[in-house]
């Protein structure tokens, strides 16, 4: 099914994508460019961009840290139809790619993507105070696994430019008061993300653990984080770990809670 097309003249790019880059529907009619080869969404960025959305649902400003071809963003964006997003991203092939997604999707008066690394905290310093922050950070190591043959895909799985220390310690600061940063993480790697969270002075305030199907372990986990400061002393040495969330059944069946999941974050049953 199309989706909205810009007003007229429609430049040709929008139109017809370059070789080895498709057009993809995202959430409700928008649609997301990315190479056929290389980072494409994920269900792991569906589940940030709806994470972060829920933990705070009334958010009029939002940054979204490493964000890649802007699949997590657009999707926030998408739910929270009044907020401005500022998203950064230091590959100059995603932020093409991600660019040409605003346009086709009319969001370039509210969807500011910025070039270069996040870690340059001269990048932000200007750009004040965010309700949401989000994060969807490399899981692994350089050196610990195949690498894959795209140029844009070894960013994505393997911590180039940074890892969840960097992008907890990147969102702390720019934490508006009541303010949420969410992020997704390797679920065994969950004593990693919590030692990020205590180092940038950030409290776990939810984490929910997702099993991919039905009798299996949890591969990912969602965190929803807040500043230690903004809490009562109380509320800092302890979190709410949700039930966990099934993907699949075990008879390969989508569960009937994700087919919600995905129905509120604008794809069809």
């Amino acid at each position: 099914m199309p989706g909205p097309l810009p007003a007229s003249p429609i430049p040709d790019d929008l139109i017809k994508p370059d070789p080895g880059v498709t057009l993809d529907a995202i959430s409700g009619l928008w649609r997301i460019f990315q190479y056929e080869r290389g980072h494409r969404y994920s269900t792991d960025d569906l589940l940030t961009a709806w994470y972060g959305t829920i933990k705070c649902p009334s958010a009029a400003r939002v940054l979204d840290l490493g964000s890649g071809i802007g699949s997590v963003g657009m999707m926030a964006a998408w739910r929270l139809q009044g907020a401005a997003f500022v998203t950064i991203e230091a590959q100059d092939i995603s932020v093409q790619l991600a660019r040409k997604s605003a346009r086709y999707n009319g969001i370039e008066h509210r969807y500011r993507i910025l070039e270069g690394d996040f870690r340059n905290e001269a990048l932000l310093s200007n750009e004040g105070r965010f309700d949401l922050v989000l994060g969807s950070p490399p899981y692994f190591p350089l050196g610990t696994g195949p690498e894959g043959e795209h140029p844009q895909t070894i960013p994505c799985r393997f911590e180039v430019r940074g890892d969840i220390g960097d992008y907890a310690k990147a969102a702390a600061p720019r934490l508006a008061p009541g303010g949420v940063f969410a992020f997704v993480f390797p679920s065994v790697q969950l004593d990693r993300a919590n030692a990020a969270v205590a180092a940038a002075g950030l409290t776990t305030i939810s984490r929910r653990d997702i099993i991919f199907r039905e009798g299996n372990e949890p591969l990912i986990s969602l965190f929803a984080t807040a500043l230690a400061s903004d809490l009562p002393v109380v509320f800092r040495a302890q979190s709410w770990v949700e039930p966990p969330l099934t993907i699949r059944l075990a008879n390969g069946d989508v569960s009937p809670e994700y087919k919600t999941v995905k129905f509120t974050m604008g794809f069809r049953p």
